[in-house]
């Protein structure tokens, strides 16, 4: 099923990183959903996965992680671990990754998952992930995997020079997605596409109701 979803999801459509495609064959997604929902985990659609959240699109989780451009080198910053699977996906492609769930209940889940499948280089805490986590950065890369209003503040002062943080920006109910790369000459946008995610709450993002 992963190599279907790859091959008819993935490929068509314009992923064309190696290294991602292998990854995406890797991760096993439908562990990473309700076990209700499994004969659905490859299909081209985001799901609920509790909480009011969802699993992204697997072509989404693609195209994010492509433009972050990865070698294996990376320390990553993910706002919004949800179910984990995007932090495998990261886990797979950087050196570090670092994951930010504000609800409790997901947040252990995904510990869980990502400790039976031997993810040993994914740290993740509960909390806002508008505020980042300062103690850690700063991060080559920044993934945001909820709508906001704009880009947190805290996050960009812990992006490093060079860094790329990917984004969807604009309102609760329609944004674009950005790739923007951080430099001495200031910020860059190299990249934008529609989309809908759930909207990011905090500090800095969206606050709740």
């Amino acid at each position: 099923m992963r190599e279907w979803m790859v091959s008819t999801q993935l490929v068509p459509r314009g992923i064309r990183d190696k290294r991602v495609l292998a990854a995406m064959k890797r991760v096993p997604r439908h562990l990473f959903v309700d076990h209700s929902m499994a004969n659905r985990a490859y299909d081209d659609s985001a799901l609920p996965i509790g909480e009011g959240q969802t699993i992204s699109q697997p072509y989404m989780v693609a195209v994010m992680t492509e433009l972050l451009e990865l070698t294996g080198n990376e320390k990553v910053l993910e706002i919004g671990t949800g179910s984990g699977y995007q932090a495998a996906v990261l886990a797979e492609l950087a050196k570090e990754v670092f994951t930010i769930e504000r609800v409790a209940a997901l947040a252990e889940a995904a510990i869980q998952r990502l400790r039976e499948l031997f993810y040993q280089n994914v740290q993740v805490r509960m909390g806002d992930g508008t505020l980042g986590w300062p103690e850690e950065a700063p991060f080559d890369r920044i993934i945001i995997t909820a709508a906001s209003p704009k880009i947190p503040d805290p996050l960009m002062d812990q992006l490093s020079n060079a860094g790329i943080v990917v984004v969807p920006v604009g309102g609760r109910y329609s944004q674009q997605l950005l790739k923007l790369k951080k430099t001495d000459k200031g910020v860059q946008e190299e990249y934008h596409t529609p989309c809908v995610f759930v909207p990011l709450i905090g500090e800095y993002g969206w606050k709740e109701g």
